[in-house]
């Protein structure tokens, strides 16, 4: 696989923050790394894609992130892991330095989903603990 094969883009996983990974471009991988068949949404005005897996929620995959309007009531929720791409003139590509930046902070805190009488109440996840380094701790070497 050649360097124009591949492209850096955002994976975001449940009840994680996102995270910058190198893939190729290409049906096999992208359908890998959301686990089954895909679907492209363009929910900004950025040139920008979220690739979701399109049977995520009929398949039970765990609700990952809700996606807002622009005053922030929400519409949709993404199951499963998904990629936010860069849009080429008629293929996906690598995400801009300030659209890696940018998207990594909308969809920095992992958010949970709790089911209040029929009603689908988000709320950010807490944020991971940082581990400290043996030294930060105190212990010897």
């Amino acid at each position: 696989m050649n360097q124009e094969d591949k492209m850096t883009v955002l994976r975001i996983d449940p009840n994680k923050v996102p995270s910058r990974v190198e893939l190729g471009n290409n049906l096999s991988t992208l359908q890998g790394a959301v686990g089954g068949y895909i679907e492209a949404v363009y929910p900004f005005d950025d040139p920008v894609a979220l690739v979701v897996n399109d049977e995520g929620k009929l398949n039970g995959l765990p609700l990952n992130r809700a996606l807002r309007d622009d005053d922030d009531h929400i519409y949709d929720v993404v199951a499963g892991s998904f990629l936010v791409v860069g849009l080429g003139e008629s293929d996906f590509k690598s995400l801009s330095p300030e659209l890696m930046d940018k998207y990594e902070k909308l969809f920095h805190r992992p958010e949970a989903f709790i089911n209040m009488g029929g009603h689908l109440v988000v709320v950010p996840a807490p944020e991971p603990p940082k581990t400290k380094s043996a030294n930060e701790r105190g212990e010897a070497r």
